[in-house]
């Protein structure tokens, strides 16, 4: 298929039929490849019910352009006929006057619901939750409960989780699972079936991390959002494996040093892409001038010891590599709650013997290297060779032990003043080690080199 230009009436309505007979998961694969122009045409082209399917698919790149493209009596039709919390992500993706025009067009009930989804803040529990979910009185029967499931199932978005409120107040009561009702007595009541303990909940503005956390920490297929007693919605397993996953980017994005994507890889324009990565580079590339400026302190010592400069590499990739290592561990560790803020001075008391002991490793192989060379007449590091190998050594022990340190206690620095400690970029951890270790490394050769070549 060409990739420039509109596919033909007729093609369009060829590719479509065999589309909609593919798993709604390789259709919207095959869509995200095409231009937005062609995949328009051949979603006109596929049946209505099919469309629904595609577009509940988190996977489907531009949704929100896409559906502003359908005629709009259609794009009403098709928000209605969607899952509650996935219309409400494309119309928090829509521009005026699309917005506004859609929304006029549903139903008032439906246009209430998806604006009090909208009113949530991005990230909460409330913004991601889905109004369709299954919920009985705590009088009925395990017989009225299934068959009421049975009515209303294409409805739901789950009806793995029932949820049991008061008659009158409607406030939660108790959470059960379909198994219990498929194995219990008709006549039993729902809420003797139920299990005997507080439901889990969270509140509206829960943070969608907090839930991803809850459900997995419970190994739940869904948490209901709860106001003061009262179910307004539940988040599910999948719509938090969603967000997770693009959260996750984000934090990868960070990490690497430069501003998340807002699109895919392959999608994003040439003139964003420099947008992204160009004020990152440039403020670490003004923090790495800051390694120009120590080496200058120290001119002098090289001029006397050209040999020094020979390991600068070595010295400075070791403390960084120590720093980015330990900073990844703790990130990762903040972002699964393993540990708090409060927990900084335990990390720092494993993260300084930890420190000593790799740097001494590396110290150790350094010494080895610098001996190997110098005994098998690779190179010449002249006749204090071996206080030489004895200053690369005990540079690393101290470049590597401040790498673990600084770059752990970083991301809690970060969170203490309100940033996000995924901003704690590997690169970022590179170049403060960087410094650093060239003024342990000069230190430490004034201290052994004295007298001899210093």
């Amino acid at each position: 298929m060409n990739e420039n230009s509109p596919v033909a009436g007729d093609d369009a309505v060829a590719i479509a039929r065999v589309l909609a007979n593919d798993h709604v998961a390789d259709i919207v694969e095959a869509l995200n490849r095409e231009p937005r122009e062609t995949a328009s045409e051949l979603l006109c082209e596929i049946p209505f019910e099919r469309v629904v399917d595609i577009f509940d698919q988190p996977e489907l790149e531009g949704a929100s352009e896409l559906i502003e493209a359908l005629p709009r009596d259609k794009a009403s039709k098709l928000l209605a006929a969607m899952s509650v919390d996935r219309a409400a992500d494309l119309v928090r993706d829509l521009d005026e006057p699309a917005r506004s025009e859609l929304l006029g067009n549903l139903a008032t009930p439906l246009r209430a619901t998806l604006l009090s989804i909208l009113g949530y803040p991005e990230g909460s529990a409330a913004s991601i939750m889905t109004t369709e979910y299954v919920s009985v009185p705590s009088s009925w029967t395990v017989g009225q409960t299934l068959d009421y499931i049975r009515k209303v199932e294409r409805t739901r978005e789950t009806v793995y989780a029932i949820y049991v409120v008061d008659p009158k107040t409607n406030v939660l009561l108790r959470a059960t699972g379909l198994r219990r009702l498929i194995v219990g007595e008709r006549d039993d009541l729902v809420m003797d079936i139920a299990p005997d303990r507080t439901p889990v909940t969270v509140s509206p503005l829960t943070d969608s991390e907090k839930v991803a956390q809850l459900i997995s920490k419970y190994d739940l297929l869904a948490v209901p959002v709860v106001d003061h007693g009262k179910i307004l919605g539940i988040v599910t397993v999948d719509d938090i494996i969603d967000i997770m996953t693009q959260e996750t980017t984000e934090d990868v994005h960070r990490f690497g040093g430069m501003e998340a994507l807002d699109e895919p890889y392959m999608k994003i324009s040439f003139l964003a892409m420099i947008q992204k990565r160009a004020g990152w580079l440039c403020a670490l590339f003004v923090s790495e001038m800051l390694t120009a400026n120590a080496m200058q302190s120290y001119e002098s010592e090289l001029e006397r010891a050209i040999v020094l400069t020979l390991f600068i590499p070595l010295i400075m990739s070791s403390g960084g590599n120590s720093g980015s290592q330990a900073t990844s561990l703790v990130i990762r560790a903040l972002a699964l709650r393993e540990i708090s803020l409060g927990d900084w001075w335990r990390v720092a008391l494993r993260e300084l013997p930890t420190g000593l002991v790799l740097g001494s490793i590396l110290g150790v192989v350094g010494v080895i290297r610098i001996t190997l060379w110098q005994y098998f007449g690779l190179y010449d590091y002249g006749e204090h060779w071996h206080l030489i190998a004895a200053t690369v050594g005990a540079a690393l022990v101290g470049i590597v032990t401040f790498g673990s340190l600084a770059g752990s206690m970083l991301p809690f620095a970060l969170k203490r003043i309100g940033f996000d400690p995924a901003s704690a970029s590997a690169p970022f951890v590179a170049t403060l080690v960087d410094v650093t270790g060239l003024v342990i490394y000069f230190s430490v050769a004034l201290v052994i080199l004295r007298g001899t070549l210093l």
